[in-house]
């Protein structure tokens, strides 16, 4: 980070390749039903229903599901330190992705339903990936509590969310260097590395999921989001869809003609 402008230089690594992740996400999602199935004809009218799609389960409402009102300061003040609002677009508690989170670790993400589990335990090399014991909920409750230990014993007494930006930033780089050591068989530089992903994540993801709010990034990196048709697109390279973002549900104020 540098120091003349240490939230811009935190926006650019946090973002970096993020634009890639989310038009992969969204070309990912927008197929004509199952993947081989053969085109229908669109002719005439709208194959879509504005706002007719469900939401995810649990992603209503306004209320914290997973997080203690403890664990929630934690997450705030994190996520606001990888992603700080500034000129250039929103931070990361302004795009609702502590509530993304929430709602991700009450349910099947949070469960590890696609994780193995099992033993041993042994710590693997970086490209094996996850090797821990913890679901992804009970990493994110223990790591939390580990750092707030961490800080505690620190910083005179006080939590990570009461730190000042500058102390914040020292612990978490600590945390994805793995320079500092968690209680409770926490692996700090994994815990960074999760973290980080699932802020971009709910940072970038479509609203549906809770975070994103009012597609906020996705306007301040021109992705136009989940139209069903780009075909006009696929050969104008370089120009920049002129089309307002929309979502799974579409957007406010969309209608069929």
């Amino acid at each position: 980070m540098t120091k003349q402008n240490p939230g811009f230089a935190r926006r650019s690594f946090v973002l970096g390749g993020a634009m890639i992740g989310a038009a992969t996400a969204a070309a990912a999602a927008i197929r004509d039903g199952e993947l081989g199935a053969p085109p229908r004809s669109y002719r005439g009218s709208m194959p879509v229903q504005d706002g007719a799609a469900d939401s995810p389960p649990d992603t209503q409402g306004t209320d914290f599901k997973f997080f203690t009102a403890e664990e929630r300061a934690f997450i705030e003040a994190a996520v606001d330190q990888l992603i700080p609002a500034d000129a250039v677009g929103p931070g990361a508690v302004e795009a609702n992705v502590p509530f993304f989170l929430d709602r991700q670790l009450a349910g099947l993400f949070g469960r590890g339903d696609h994780y193995y589990l099992g033993g041993p335990w042994k710590e693997g090399a970086p490209e094996q990936g996850y090797q821990m014991r913890f679901s992804p909920a009970q990493l994110y409750r223990a790591a939390i509590k580990a750092i707030d230990s961490y800080t505690s014993a620190q910083f005179n007494g006080a939590s990570f969310a009461r730190l000042g930006a500058s102390d914040k930033d020292k612990v978490l780089k600590g945390l994805e260097a793995g320079s500092i050591k968690l209680d409770g068989g926490v692996n700090a530089r994994m815990f960074f590395a999760m973290l980080l992903q699932n802020t971009k994540e709910g940072y970038f993801s479509d609203p549906i999921y809770g975070g994103n709010k009012d597609m906020a990034a996705w306007k301040m990196i021109g992705f136009p989001g989940a139209h069903y048709d780009y075909s006009e697109w696929v050969e104008r390279h370089g120009e920049r869809v002129p089309y307002p973002p929309v979502g799974f549900k579409g957007r406010l104020g969309w209608r069929e003609a």
